[in-house]
């Protein structure tokens, strides 16, 4: 029995489930109350136990998988926060793809990441000697640095329309997924793509900015699922001027 199926009349609702950890949520604190005891009856009928010590009520700012979630946005949780600022440099491969495990966990909140990590995956590509030099190094720290500085992202709001900017260079494709909430564009989601091989070209045509946009249009595509309105799509690059405004109708190309 998972626990999608015990709480599957309350999901999307007022409860967020992943494997066994589960969030109850509401902005009205009557309401999360009885929220609370329908999660509380569901416990009961399938004779599941709730260990106390692991368990949190009425949380302005709950923590859940490694995040902080509250009226400001999602953050990264303070503790993964105080790991990355006590990390020493990789001396080795596997060091690194532990640091990188790290890095791809958090993506959703560096701009630009596939571009900021090249240094550090050119050196993981299989037949490359692992090599820790200037641009390694300064990638580490740069990298460090971002997260360090608590970035937040604004949770999306599903009754308003979307905007999805994307930036294409010579070695990486990066979006940000954007809203405005009266205060300007605020970042809902980053996401990126290294380029590979033939890929790697300074010269963009629309046929070949289709083929590496698979960052924008995937992350555009999480956002339909959550909203009507369409989005907006906008690039630095002139080269992009036939891709579609409206990404209503944009699939990702294989």
């Amino acid at each position: 029995l998972t626990m999608n199926k015990v709480f599957r009349s309350l999901l999307d609702k007022c409860v967020i489930v992943y494997l066994d950890d589960i969030v109850v949520y509401n902005t009205i604190r009557e309401q999360h109350l009885k929220d609370l005891e329908a999660v509380f009856t569901l416990y009961d009928q399938h004779r599941l136990i709730i260990k106390g010590s692991k368990c949190g009520f009425l949380k302005a700012e709950p923590e859940f998988l490694g995040h902080v979630i509250s009226t400001e946005g999602v953050k990264i949780d303070q503790k993964r926060i105080h790991t990355v600022r006590n990390w020493e440099p990789p001396t080795n491969v596997k060091q690194l793809q532990c640091f990188m495990g790290f890095i791809n966990y958090v993506h959703r909140f560096i701009p630009k990441m596939a571009e900021s990590t090249a240094p550090l995956t050119d050196v993981l590509q299989k037949g490359v000697f692992y090599v820790w030099g200037e641009r390694q190094q300064a990638a580490f720290d740069q990298l460090k640095t971002f997260l360090m500085t608590s970035p937040v992202l604004h949770i999306a709001d599903p009754g308003r329309p979307y905007e999805l900017v994307m930036d294409a260079k010579d070695i990486a494709v990066g979006t940000v997924l954007l809203q405005d909430f009266g205060k300007g564009l605020q970042p809902i989601a980053y996401n990126s793509q290294k380029l590979q091989g033939t890929e790697r070209i300074t010269q963009f045509t629309t046929r070949k900015f289709s083929r590496s946009s698979r960052p924008g249009t995937a992350t555009y595509q999480r956002a339909r699922k959550l909203t009507a309105p369409p989005a907006q799509g906008r690039s630095s690059n002139r080269a992009h001027a036939k891709f579609p405004r409206s990404f209503s109708s944009v699939k990702s190309r294989e």
